[in-house]
């Protein structure tokens, strides 16, 4: 299953905002892949399934996959 989320980093504390989309806040600022690190652990522990970014690596939007 693929999804389209919106990521928003150096938040205060790492959750996840469900609206009309799916808003990921993350503690890391995007240096050196952390956010992303952390994006996909967060949604992995959520979900409880392995979950990778498709596409949107240096971008707010991003397509994840989840398995």
């Amino acid at each position: 299953m693929k999804l389209i989320i919106n990521v928003k980093t150096g938040c205060d504390s790492s959750e996840i905002v469900e609206s009309d989309n799916i808003l990921v806040k993350l503690k890391s600022r995007p240096v050196d892949g952390k956010a992303n690190l952390e994006l996909v652990k967060l949604l992995s522990k959520h979900f409880k399934k392995k979950v990778k970014i498709v596409s949107g690596f240096s971008s707010k939007k991003k397509v994840i996959e989840i398995e």
